[in-house]
């Protein structure tokens, strides 16, 4: 497995542990079955703020607390065979419950379902007593979607997002994609964060390196023209970003890639 953490071997009774916007990959990919579960990032807050009740005096506190201390985007949790087999009955049921989308008259059963998941999961994830500065929690922090549909609030911040995506080449400025969506730069850094839990130019180091693990697996092209073709002007600055968001050198990927007969494949979480 490959992300942020780097490159590792998975075994039984490990978990991984990644948060929204963050690049994972697998080789053989066909061994790994995921469940993913979409919580809400004021209810995570509100479920914090009890848990240390002793501690705030507010909410605001608590999210403070939140962003913070859970700042890795990508962990590797050790749990044991015993441990996860306890998740596995759980999730499944987890997922028979939310197929026919919310009912209130599951709300219970399902809230119970996931405080056992999170009892189990919880004391293995790492967390910083030191405090990060405004941008790197910024760039890494896991800010949960607001809304069912699990859109960002905003529709110039949606546009953003596919502004990016739609031509990640170009050279963008936060100024420049500022104006493009009619919102102050400041204000669109704020308002993506909450939506992505990244930075618009993290979001686009994240887009680039994409597109580049898609481009090292489909074609024979040199890593340097990949790289340019992504909008990196430094292919060395462009594989150092590579290896940041996917813990493989473009070179490694390319090997990992062209392993046997299925390639691996890259995504955002």
């Amino acid at each position: 497995m490959f992300s942020e953490f780097g490159v590792c071997s998975v075994a039984v009774g490990e978990v991984a542990v990644l948060a929204p916007c963050t690049l994972c990959g697998s080789e053989p990919d066909e061994w790994f079955t995921t469940t993913t579960l979409y919580l809400d990032r004021d209810f995570l807050v509100d479920q914090v703020f009890w848990q240390y009740a002793a501690m705030f005096t507010d909410r605001h506190d608590a999210r403070h607390f939140v962003e913070t201390r859970y700042t890795e985007p990508a962990q590797l949790l050790q749990l044991g065979e015993e441990r996860v087999g306890l998740l596995l009955p759980w999730l499944d049921e987890l997922v028979v419950l939310s197929i026919e989308g919310p009912d209130p008259r599951r709300f219970y059963r399902a809230q119970s379902l996931l405080f056992g998941v999170l009892d189990v999961i919880a004391p293995y994830i790492k967390v910083t007593e030191q405090r990060m500065t405004t941008t790197q929690r910024a760039t890494v922090y896991p800010a949960m979607p607001r809304h069912r549909a699990f859109i960002p609030l905003r529709r110039e911040v949606r546009h953003a997002a596919e502004l990016l995506r739609e031509a990640p080449e170009q050279h963008w400025t936060l100024e420049e994609l500022a104006h493009a969506v009619h919102l102050s730069p400041s204000q669109l850094g704020r308002l993506f964060v909450q939506a992505f839990g990244k930075t618009p130019i993290a979001y686009l180091t994240m887009i680039r390196a994409e597109g580049m693990a898609d481009l090292l697996r489909l074609t024979s092209d040199p890593i340097s023209v990949i790289a340019r073709r992504l909008g990196w002007t430094d292919p060395e600055y462009g594989a150092r970003q590579f290896r940041r968001s996917v813990g493989l050198s473009p070179r490694e990927y390319r090997t990992v890639a062209r392993r046997g007969e299925r390639t691996p494949g890259l995504s955002p979480h």
